[in-house]
């Protein structure tokens, strides 16, 4: 697959290499505007002109020997990208320089073919009167040698209602200019042709398919391994209507819902099989992406942000899954995301990042933190402050937060609005790679890390200070904080609180938590030393999950509790943090 990508005057890069993994899954990373598009479109457009100059010029067209004239495409001719003219293909919009040919924009991947020798094919571009003119200007592969074979995938655009056949040549044009839907169809009927195929090759005279064979067929199809993917994650398979060109004019393919059975669905008694089009934006980006990855005629998958519509639970089984399929189908997928939901659990050595037109693969866990900054404006407001202040506070979430303040004001001691908030689930450990990345460009940052214990041993944890034991906490200016309870909510646990937050007795309150939660809280609910029980309890799971919580029963949020506290019921624990807090930070 492509190691190597040379790049000049290609929109973003005026002259850059950029050297990929080429076998498995990369994870292109960085700010908008950043190359991160770029690279894959050039990787489509020089895949759309090597098929151009392969059928209109022949094999020999592609090797060191043929020296003939380029090949002209008209402006809707061309369709592996949408752009808004053809001269925003080159960088600056200049496609003409004084001295040259006009063939003045190139893209020459690099790859090793099947015994291990390097090859290369340039393809250089020209623009004249409006004509896109295409022509190898550098190669090592000969005739009828395999050159890798491309797809590229926009963000997803709506499904049709009706999917006619299509051509290659058809889809190619759709697909580039970001209609993914409008080909799905297609897809799904292709694949499941060749299952089809497969199944009636595997067939004895009686008609059935020996286990051992119908067990490999579901291991490696393609149409086999969608169906299992489907029915895992989303409880449905899909079912392709029989298709004939000389009297149906459109492809169906509908979509079962149903309980899944280890190799197949068992349909709900009730559910009425309907068409693709009644799914989700997410779950077709989804089987969209799922489908050209199993394609067997790709061999490189070019991904621009196939998460964008996926919520990220999904997010993380994709991943999972196209790795799975780079691995064992041995294909390269290059994937642009802006997600830290995918960012944050990927190997650091997949992520290829982009920064000042220069793009490289993460060299160490540290690089990962500080890439976070860059993503999206999201960060850019937080960041300005942060330069300002140099006052850091990591908590979970914004909620956190909230209560922390609440507590804070209840003690006099209110949290500094100069602060900035940064709500993030990482643990200390990648806490502190950020907080190193982000002081390299912040001289002088100062932070406090506070995160809850969740399953965390409770001897990691300082009983005084909330010193997170498991990493190193020498550095004075950053500060690693573990809430000695499993959660911050279990320091809203104080049944007086809860009773005045939601006008009811005592009594109410301390048989709810007896009795639903198995709790009693002690007399000595705010002491450091507390009882293990009041420690190890899930008050997450006790505020706020759940017919039986405090919030269901008692109609009252965990932030009116925090607001009813009295300074006398502020657990230990918290004055702690808060005053870690002010210390820091003045």
């Amino acid at each position: 697959m492509i190691n190597k990508l040379q790049l000049n005057n290609f929109k973003k890069f005026h002259d850059e290499t950029v050297r990929l993994n080429p076998d498995g899954l990369s994870l292109l990373a960085g700010a908008n505007n950043s190359g991160k598009s770029t690279i894959l479109q050039a990787l489509a457009v020089w895949d759309f002109c090597l098929t151009v100059l392969k059928n209109e010029k022949g094999e020999q067209a592609l090797t060191p020997a043929h020296s003939g004239q380029g090949v002209g495409l008209s402006d809707d001719e061309f369709s592996p990208i949408q752009v808004p003219s053809l001269s925003h293909l080159w960088t600056n919009l200049t496609n003409q320089v004084k001295g040259a040919d006009g063939y003045t924009l190139s893209v020459m991947p690099t790859w090793k073919n099947e015994a291990g020798e390097e090859r290369f094919l340039k393809i250089s571009l020209a623009l004249a009167n409006d004509r896109l003119f295409i022509k190898q200007t550098s190669s090592n592969i000969e005739t009828g040698e395999k050159t890798p074979r491309m797809a590229f995938v926009p963000p997803f655009a709506g499904i049709v209602a009706k999917e006619q056949r299509m051509s290659i040549a058809q889809r190619r044009l759709l697909t580039g200019s970001g209609l993914v839907g409008g080909v799905i169809r297609n897809l799904l009927f292709e694949l499941e042709s060749e299952n089809q195929r497969k199944r009636r090759e595997l067939k004895d005279p009686g008609g059935r398919i020996k286990n051992s064979e119908l067990r490999k067929l579901r291991e490696s199809d393609p149409w086999e391994l969608l169906q299992s993917a489907m029915g895992r994650y989303f409880q449905s398979n899909l079912a392709v209507s029989p298709f004939n060109d000389l009297y149906h004019n459109y492809i169906r393919v509908s979509l079962t819902k149903g309980e899944w059975d280890k190799t197949k669905i068992k349909k709900y008694p009730k559910f009425k099989p309907r068409d693709l089009m009644a799914e989700g934006s997410g779950f077709l980006q989804w089987l969209s992406v799922f489908s050209l990855a199993l394609d067997p005629e790709t061999d490189v998958l070019l991904l621009d942000e196939p998460d964008a519509h996926l919520h990220p639970s999904l997010q993380t089984l994709l991943i999972s899954e196209l790795e799975s399929i780079a691995t064992n189908g041995r294909k390269q997928i290059l994937l642009a995301t802006h997600s830290t939901e995918i960012l944050r659990w990927a190997e650091h050595s997949k992520i290829l990042t982009f920064k000042n037109s220069k793009a490289r693969y993460l060299a160490d866990e540290g690089g990962r933190m500080g890439l976070f900054a860059g993503l999206g404006s999201e960060f850019s407001p937080r960041l300005d402050k942060l330069k300002r202040t140099k006052a850091l506070l990591l908590v979970e979430n914004e909620s956190d937060i909230r209560i922390i303040k609440l507590m804070a004001e209840k003690i006099g001691t209110p949290i500094p609005d100069d602060v900035v908030v940064w709500a993030w689930t990482g643990s200390s450990k990648e806490r502190k790679q950020l907080y190193l990345q982000l002081k390299a460009d912040i001289p002088g940052l100062k932070a406090v890390s506070i995160r809850d214990r969740d399953d965390l041993a409770q001897n990691n944890v300082d009983g005084v200070s909330l010193r997170d034991k498991s990493e190193d906490n020498s550095n004075p200016e950053l500060k690693l904080r573990v809430w000695q309870r499993r959660h911050i909510e279990n320091y809203l646990l104080c049944p007086a609180a809860i009773a005045r937050a939601a006008k009811v007795e005592l009594d109410a309150v301390t048989t709810c938590l007896a009795n639903h939660h198995a709790i009693v809280i002690p007399n000595n609910f705010t002491a450091q030393d507390v009882h293990q029980a009041v420690k190890d309890a899930r008050g997450k799971d006790i505020i706020e999950v759940g017919q039986n919580s405090i919030e269901k029963t008692f109609a009252v949020s965990k932030f009116k509790i925090a607001g009813e506290l009295s300074e006398v019921e502020i657990c230990d624990d918290v004055k702690v943090i808060v005053a870690d807090i002010l210390s820091m930070f003045g």
